[in-house]
């Protein structure tokens, strides 16, 4: 169907294996699209302004212009041979179609494949139903060890083995096993729900009360299609052979969005009949039910509802009355991971915090949307929102952010120290942005407010992003004297954020105008500060101002290294921003070390980075001019048409090897000549994780041992998984093995890179 139309809707009732399905084929036609296959999950988006962005998080677009958001989504994808998989969209049916048709009107190579419950209704739009699993074989002959199973039988037998591992459907038992299949009406939820009873009961006992449990629906409302009876009849079942604290966990874990850690569930549904040392088993029991599902993470285990089942969960608390409590609970409880967050940014925990904001981000905007839901609580989503300022920046939400707080900022009409704080971060966003007339005006406002009330820290942080303002339009005369004015009040305050990113703010102002002395004299002390508090992400950008400097002093080598050091943290953390100005001097040193094709192919890999971003050198305009006399100066070196052949071939590198290549990795050892032997669908990078995860490292082991960052670790081996058609890591390590032996040599030793 694929094949024929440009958009394909799965519809079905929920359990009936739509995600499954569609998952599948995002994994088989991979190889068919060229420029990806996105999955977007859009069971957890509850807000329909926030699907955009829930795209482009998913496509990893980290936009930091003032676009309109779908603009940006189009001419990423507008050009793109790429299958979009648009999963659960029946809450959003009406935004889903608009997009849906926006998208296939603007990229003509683009498809979509989409699951919901209901047909989305656009125009060149095909719909296959999802069927139930096959409840007949193909063969009504034969035995038990012969004749071929049914595949919701296959299911059931699967399932059953996982709680049972002796459980074998024989001619005994087979007619039973399929009369429980028939009652389920194959559907792949229902029948691993039921499954797990065997654990308790026998085969012959579960279909008992199947019939039992199901005739109860006979005087229910015949508008109820019979497959939703069945699946809401199994989950009521579910929810009856649980004992009370587990069905009231169950109702209070369904307020979270997208799954929570053991943490957040002891916060925030502990109480009222359940002690907190009691959740851990409770979940235990929920899972070993299926009720609740495992997600490994990095260090971290989350716990999660599948939708269906997350939706009666909903109801029950509502019935509950308690709906309001365990909300405000986990409001409160992100509210505070928030502040938590800010407080401890500036120190050695900086990288673990941001990931774990990454995680929690659908709970987070739930939170927020709690707030601004609430009068009374408008100024806590505003203070909300502002914690989360470096959230926003380091990650894919930053036009996302943006909107957040001009939201809170129109909620809020007071004069607190709040808002003071919320109109210089979301002034921050703006610049990056490039909107300098509204972060102006913010600025302007916060100043107010600061002066009114004597604020320090409000004036320092007003005087450091209005002298951004100055740097961007090229007045550095009058962004060094703002720059002074915050390293003078942060100082006074003992603030290192703000005292740190005044000092290398000033330092590249200096270096505009040619103060050499100064410029890495406050360079090296803004990397002080830094180190004192055990910081690395102002660090790399301090260490990245310095480098500019010790280039334009004639230091190549250097600089190089300076900008390299920054770059791998930079990369570590998935930094956009620092990521693309590190390319960018890269290219710069190049050009003067007069590495030509190097320098056109670094601007390349470069130019990829700002594509996503939406703007060179966002943030940072008023180096813009380097930019343009290296690729003057390489134009002239290697003509219009090689700049332009070798730009090309670095922006069309992967992330991954462009990085590499900047940083002059080496590649694996020994590969090359044995891939020519035996070929390998792994790039040298997957090969060189599958050798890791081979030797039993985790992935942040490897996320260490190879400088790069834990996602993108996670990232690498699910492409290797849906490569080689594999779903654990023990494959991995065995089809290695293989590998390596049909190639006729041992599996090289992985070592760790270096710059």
């Amino acid at each position: 169907m694929l094949s024929e139309s440009r958009m394909v809707t799965l519809t079905g009732v929920g359990g009936v294996g739509k995600t499954r399905l569609a998952t599948r084929m995002a994994t088989v036609l991979r190889r068919a699209f060229p420029d990806g296959v996105w999955m977007v999950e859009l069971a957890e988006v509850e807000r329909p302004e926030l699907l955009i962005a829930s795209i482009m998080e998913a496509l990893e677009i980290r936009d930091h212009s003032h676009r309109p958001p779908m603009d940006v989504l189009v001419e990423r994808l507008r050009d793109e041979h790429a299958l979009l998989v648009l999963d659960n969209c029946e809450h959003l049916q009406q935004e889903c179609a608009v997009l849906a048709e926006t998208l296939l009107r603007s990229a003509s190579r683009l498809r979509i494949l989409a699951t919901s419950r209901h047909v989305l209704g656009i125009a060149g739009e095909r719909t296959f139903p999802v069927p139930p699993l096959s409840l007949s074989s193909l063969d009504a002959h034969g035995t038990a060890g012969t004749r071929p199973m049914p595949e919701a039988v296959q299911l059931f037998a699967d399932r059953a083995r996982s709680v049972v591992p002796e459980f074998a459907v024989t001619d005994a038992n087979r007619a039973t096993v399929e009369s429980v299949c028939r009652r389920l009406d194959g559907l792949p939820l229902a029948i691993e729900l039921a499954a797990v009873r065997l654990r308790a009961l026998s085969v012959e006992q579960l279909l008992e009360r199947l019939g039992d449990r199901f005739r109860l629906l006979t005087g229910g409302s015949r508008a109820v299609l019979p497959r939703h009876q069945t699946l809401r009849a199994l989950i009521d079942w579910s929810h009856l052979l649980c004992t009370e604290q587990e069905r009231v966990l169950w109702a209070r874990m369904s307020v979270f969005t997208g799954g929570c850690d053991l943490e957040a569930a002891e916060e925030v549904c502990s109480g009222d009949g359940i002690h907190r040392a009691e959740i851990v088993d409770l979940i235990a029991a929920l899972m070993e039910k299926s009720i609740l599902s495992r997600e490994d993470h990095v260090g971290v285990v989350r716990y999660r509802l599948l939708e269906s089942i997350r939706q009666y969960g909903r109801e029950r608390l509502a019935e509950s009355g308690q709906a309001p409590r365990i909300r405000r609970a986990c409001r409160d409880y992100y509210r505070g991971m928030a502040a938590e967050a800010r407080a401890r940014l500036f120190g050695p925990d900086q990288i673990a915090w941001l990931g774990r904001l990454q995680l929690e981000h659908a709970n987070l905007r739930t939170a927020l949307e709690s707030c601004l839901a609430d009068p009374a609580e408008i100024q806590v989503g505003l203070g909300m929102a502002a914690d989360l300022l470096y959230h926003w920046i380091t990650s894919f939400y930053l036009a996302e952010g943006r909107r957040w707080m001009d939201r809170a900022l129109a909620l809020d009409s007071g004069e607190s120290e709040i808002r003071a704080r919320a109109l210089w971060s979301n002034s921050w966003l703006a610049i990056i942005q490039g909107d300098l007339d509204d972060a102006a005006a913010m600025l302007k406002e916060s100043r107010a407010i600061g002066e009114r009330r004597g604020r320090e820290e409000i004036l320092g942080y007003v005087a450091l992003y209005s002298g951004m303002i100055a740097m961007y339009r090229q007045d550095a005369d009058t962004a060094i004297g703002l720059y002074e004015e915050a390293v003078e009040r942060h100082t006074a305050t003992g603030d290192p954020v703000g005292h740190a990113l005044a000092l290398i703010r000033l330092s590249l102002a200096h270096s505009f105008l040619g103060d050499s002395t100064r410029a890495v004299s406050l360079g090296e002390r803004g990397i002080a500060v830094c180190e004192a508090h055990g910081e690395g992400w102002h660090r790399a950008y301090a260490m990245m101002a310095l480098g500019v400097e010790v280039w334009r002093k004639g230091d190549a080598a250097r600089a190089a290294a300076m900008e390299r050091e920054s770059l791998r943290f930079n990369r570590s953390l998935d930094d956009p921003l620092g990521i693309g100005v590190n390319l960018e001097v890269l290219a710069w040193v190049a050009a003067t070390e007069r590495q030509f094709t190097r320098a056109a192919r670094l601007l390349g890999i470069a130019g990829a980075v700002w594509k996503a971003v939406g703007a060179v050198l966002s943030g940072y305009g008023h180096l813009v001019r380097y930019h343009d006399a290296c690729e003057d100066d390489t134009r002239r070196a290697l003509g219009s048409s090689a700049l332009r052949s070798e730009t090309e071939r670095g922006a069309g590198m992967s992330a991954e090897d462009g990085l590499a290549y900047a940083l002059e990795e080496t590649p694996p050892a020994d590969t090359g000549d044995r891939d020519l032997d035996v070929p390998s669908p792994l790039t040298p990078r997957e090969t060189q994780i599958a050798q890791l995860v081979a030797q039993g490292a985790s992935n942040r082991r490897i996320a260490a041992d190879l400088v790069i960052s834990q996602r993108t670790v996670e990232g690498h081996i699910e492409h290797i998984m849906n490569k080689l058609g594999f779903h654990s890591r023990v494959q991995i390590a065995g089809w290695l093995n293989d590998h390596e032996r049909a190639a006729g040599a041992q599996a090289p030793r992985a070592t760790r890179r270096h710059g």
